[in-house]
């Protein structure tokens, strides 16, 4: 299967698009070569860090990866959408197959100012999104709640101090009553993150900040994340709960581990410890970082559920693939059996394929409003 994901597009690129058309040979070899090399791109960010999923370059070489292995990607549907196009034509006027090179010229065009724009989508902070929720059985004095969601950051090298920086800036400016962060904070160990996480320790909110780990902390180190993220100021909901009280009545938040935690010799997810011993008739709100489950969240009562994992799909068609892989849910609002479920498209982006089109990133303010 990977020989044929990473291959394919290789041979269309490189045999249906670049080696038709009039150029010297010598500088297809090197086009060809160049394809090649960023067709590669997690094999170098392998050999880099030990994990593809935290390359180790400087940010420009990051990004630039991206760019590549995104336009070689669109190149790859366009050329095979001509190739069929041109065959349709010549099977309807019975003439030679003839693609003109200006087609050829305009397709590549086209594929490295798609690639650029999701690249940079990918790389903005995020603007504020307001969602508003009414929570069946919120008390009146929880009306006008302020919670805002973070997610899926992947501070990396090429989400960086900086960027993490602006982030908490302009989730701080949000004015939440309280902040959540669910998941995959990180792409790389706690030594080769350090200084680039220092800037969330700026995260404040009335109420505190709780998180939950993504998939992701348990590629690096999980141990040490959670302790590091905790000394950084973040209450972890490791299957546990907390209660926020207002005038006698309280609201529930509850976390759970990932999915992929048994996989990796820690705790399963587990939402009836992480719901054990909550105040009777208090809703709940539940920080779980995959989606995939919000149907047995409902079975135990919970009245939302924010999520991320999913990026919002990256790419509109891409996002139907990627609902499939999460029981239908990839970005927005769901109605699950009267629970709202919230997937976020997060906030940042895994740096192994950094583009957005048609699904921005975002930091979630959700206004909860009694029922």
């Amino acid at each position: 299967m990977r020989l044929v994901v990473f291959g394919l597009p290789l041979l269309v690129v490189i045999l249906n698009w670049l080696w038709p058309l009039p150029l010297p040979l010598g500088l297809k070899g090197v086009a060809a070569a160049l394809v090649v090399v960023a067709a590669l791109y997690h094999y170098w960010s392998r050999l880099s860090s030990g994990s593809i999923f935290a390359p180790e370059f400087p940010r420009p070489v990051i990004i630039l990866f991206n760019w590549a292995f995104g336009a070689i990607a669109f190149l790859m549907l366009f050329q095979i959408a001509l190739d069929i196009g041109a065959l349709l034509v010549a099977l309807v006027t019975w003439q030679p197959v003839r693609i003109p090179v200006a087609a050829r010229a305009a397709v590549g065009g086209l594929a490295g100012m798609l690639s650029a724009i999701g690249v940079a989508n990918a790389l903005r902070v995020p603007p504020v999104r307001d969602v508003s929720v009414t929570v069946p059985g919120l008390s009146p004095a929880f009306d006008g709640y302020r919670l805002v969601q973070l997610t899926d950051m992947h501070i990396s090298r090429l989400f960086p101090a900086r960027w993490a920086r602006a982030v908490v800036e302009r989730t701080n400016a949000a004015g939440a009553d309280m902040i959540v962060v669910t998941g995959d904070f990180i792409d790389g160990s706690v030594a080769m993150r350090r200084a680039d996480v220092a800037p969330l320790a700026g995260l404040y909110a009335p109420d505190g900040v709780l998180a939950i780990p993504g998939n992701h902390e348990y590629f690096f180190d999980y141990g040490d994340w959670m302790q590091h993220l905790s000394e950084l100021g973040f209450h972890m909901l490791l299957n546990r709960h907390v209660v926020i009280t207002r005038g006698g009545t309280g609201l529930v938040i509850a976390g759970v581990t990932d999915r992929s935690a048994p996989a990796h010799g820690q705790a399963a997810p587990d939402l009836a410890a992480a719901l054990a011993g909550i105040p009777a008739g208090a809703p709940v709100v539940l920080l779980d970082h995959q989606p995939g489950d919000a149907r047995e969240a409902v079975v135990s009562g919970v009245a939302l559920q924010l999520s991320g994992h999913t990026h919002g799909g990256m790419i509109v068609g891409l996002d139907r693939l990627v609902a499939r892989g999460n029981n239908g849910f990839v970005s927005g609002r769901y109605d699950v059996g009267g629970m709202t479920l919230y997937v976020s498209n997060g906030t940042g982006l895994w740096p192994g394929f950094a583009l957005r089109l048609g699904r921005p990133s975002e930091i979630t303010r959700f206004t909860l409003r009694a029922g």
